[in-house]
């Protein structure tokens, strides 16, 4: 397919994903057998598609060279053309989109490099569940799209900042319960003290300890409010072994002693 006056630079397009979507039809697409080129539009449904092959892929006339491990995401009625290297594979999901929601940009085609075999296994997961399981499939599918939002967020906050700040907030988020301590976060983020310290203020407006004690407060109220756990094993899961230090901690951060949170978070009740 040659270059002509009709490639203008790649696209993009806005998408919702606040609900989930509704998949009509997904599976493993086989093309190229009998002829090089498909030229062919979906009026109503999105397009995802997951690609094992190389070929050339134009979307309303925006030139793309699709890989290995790209992935598509292609509007309602666009007009798609393909034109194909020998037999092509490729995994895909035929789908309706939410209307709600905030919306989210995403390239029509990126490379999805390190994540492809993350992509695939939802995919083919979706397919597999989806003759006894339809909502299950669009579960699996819908993941699939908020991995594709992951990997549009700009390079340079992916590979940089952000990164780097996903990576200490995980840490945090799975060692709540435990003795946290900043430089060990840093480590687990890559980073220096001071650089996780300037990423924590540019990000959050906020401290690093300030987080892990607001995270904290936020798991222990829903715990206080939402289960029968003791006020000790409460305390013991957001990492405070120290009951004094717990209450103090309550009454400072959720205005109210552990009691009196568990009795609906009035302060002044339930001192002790």
């Amino acid at each position: 397919m040659a270059e002509g006056p009709w490639v203008r630079p790649g696209r993009t397009v806005a998408v919702r994903l606040d609900e989930p979507p509704r998949v009509l039809s997904l599976g493993v697409g086989v093309h190229g057998t009998t002829g090089a080129v498909d030229v062919f539009r979906l009026p109503a449904l999105w397009q995802l598609h997951l690609y094992r092959y190389t070929a050339e892929l134009a979307v309303d006339g925006v030139l793309h060279v699709v890989r290995p491990g790209h992935v598509s995401l292609v509007p309602p009625g666009a007009e798609v053309r393909y034109r194909y290297r020998g037999r092509s594979e490729h995994l895909y999901a035929h789908l309706r989109l939410a209307g709600t929601g905030e919306k989210v940009t995403l390239p029509v085609v990126q490379d999805a490099g390190v994540r492809t075999p993350v992509l695939s296994e939802l995919l083919l997961r979706a397919i597999a569940v989806a003759p006894r399981s339809p909502r299950r499939a669009d579960a699996e599918v819908w993941t699939a799209l908020w991995e594709l939002a992951e990997l549009a967020r700009p390079a340079g906050r992916e590979s940089g900042p952000h990164a780097s700040l996903a990576a200490a907030v995980a840490y945090i988020e799975s060692h709540l319960a435990e003795r946290l301590l900043v430089p060990e976060v840093a480590r687990a983020a890559g980073v220096s003290h001071n650089h996780l310290l300037r990423l924590f203020r540019a990000e959050t407006g906020g401290t690093v300890v300030a987080y892990i004690r607001r995270r904290r407060m936020e798991r222990a109220r829903h715990l206080l409010r939402e289960s029968t756990l003791p006020i000790p094993a409460v305390a013991a899961a957001v990492g405070i072994d120290d009951l004094q230090a717990f209450n103090k901690a309550c009454r400072r951060e959720l205005g109210a002693s552990p009691r009196a949170v568990r009795a609906g978070g009035r302060p002044g009740e339930g001192r002790g």
